[in-house]
């Protein structure tokens, strides 16, 4: 079994309420809360499993809302209470990830972190490690490093990276420079990208020396990295830990990492990338939940639930229950039913990204009481 590596923290963003997977995840129960595979464990467990070999069970940091605490907790039970981040409310990516890389970089100046978010689907865990390795080495080279996933099919769901010329680094056996990063494409050109082997998903993973990472924040951002500071130096400090998080935390800008720190340092060429072979997804809807857990095969009925009660004939797509009533689907395809006690959701995979919408509608009508 390989050791841990020494120099390394891992950081779990465990954040948002994932609203496209209404109403099975919920603001009280965000989706990196469930088991959204057959598991047996949720999404946050299995990302704590796939790190420990990496960095370690003392060397995993979440951060996570406040709201959340207890429950990240009871799901981590090893995770020590001096690494669990408490965000006081939802200020995007580049707050969190910032957030982790200043208080590890206080207590550890020479420090490499991993950002790799709470609620993704990886399967390959071996392989995973390997480029996650690569990705460590390159950052102690002083470039901030991406993991980027080698596509399987031309999906229009993921932003994509562009790899730009070799980078050779001592103990990294493949890696680029990042050209650019593309927004989700039409069809049509996700086939190019696909048969250009050049592009690879853009999978959110984010691997630097902490002490880089804090100074692109402060190049691009100097507001962002000067309150992220100020919590750093109050952070180990129980009695002034609380009043600088409420006066400093809402204050701070609400951006994307991508936009703070990946692709500005993309275009000053210190941003790699090293290629990922293996399975990924972020469950983005229910038309992706319904393909990896119906492994692919579009005309299966993926099923989640512990007590689910389906009768079905000649149907496709995925059921989710989680109430005692039988369901019964009769020759319809790519369906897509969420059953709760408070909630139902009836769609079709083509559909599944206006889920969002749903949500948006409810709190404009104010009900709060089924999200």
């Amino acid at each position: 079994m390989v050791a841990p590596i020494e120099d390394f923290y891992a950081v779990i963003p465990a954040g948002g309420v994932g609203s496209r997977l209404w109403p099975l995840s919920r603001a009280d129960a965000p989706k990196f809360l469930h088991d959204l595979t057959g598991s047996g464990h949720s999404l946050l467990r299995d990302t704590w499993d796939r790190l420990e070999p990496l960095a370690g069970a003392d060397r995993i940091a979440v951060v996570t809302g406040r709201a959340h605490r207890a429950a990240v907790e009871e799901q981590l039970p090893g995770i020590p209470d001096r690494n669990v981040f408490l965000e006081s409310e939802p200020r995007d990516s580049a707050a969190a990830i910032g957030l982790a890389a200043a208080i590890l970089h206080r207590r550890e100046p020479d420090v490499i972190i991993g950002s790799f978010a709470a609620d993704h689907v990886i399967r390959g865990t071996r392989v995973f490690e390997f480029a996650v390795r690569d990705a460590v080495e390159v950052a102690r080279a002083g470039y901030v490093c991406t993991v980027g996933i080698t596509p399987s099919e031309p999906a229009v769901g993921f932003g994509y990276i562009k790899r730009g010329e070799e980078l050779v680094v001592d103990g990294a056996r493949d890696a680029a420079l990042v050209e650019r990063f593309i927004e989700k494409p039409d069809l049509d050109t996700a086939k190019q990208y696909l048969q250009s082997r050049d592009y690879l998903w853009n999978a959110g993973m984010f691997i630097a020396r902490a002490d880089v990472l804090l100074a692109e924040i402060e190049a691009n951002s100097p507001d962002l990295h000067a309150g992220l500071v100020e919590l750093a130096e109050a952070w180990d400090d129980r009695e002034r830990r609380g009043p600088v998080v409420d006066r400093v935390w809402p204050k701070l800008p609400k951006i994307a990492i991508d936009y703070v720190v990946a692709e500005p340092a993309a275009e000053r060429g210190r941003l790699a990338v090293v290629p990922g072979h293996f399975d990924w997804d972020d469950v983005g809807d229910f038309a992706s939940l319904a393909k990896l857990n119906s492994h692919g095969r579009k005309n299966d009925l993926a099923i989640l639930g512990e007590n689910a009660r389906i009768l079905t004939d000649a149907a496709s797509g995925i059921v989710v229950s989680h109430t005692t009533r039988v369901i019964s689907l009769i020759g319809v395809k790519d369906i897509v039913v969420v059953d709760t006690p408070d909630a139902l959701l009836v769609t079709n995979s083509e559909h599944a990204q206006r889920v969002k919408g749903v949500v948006d509608a409810l709190k404009l009508t104010g009900r709060g009481d089924v999200l």
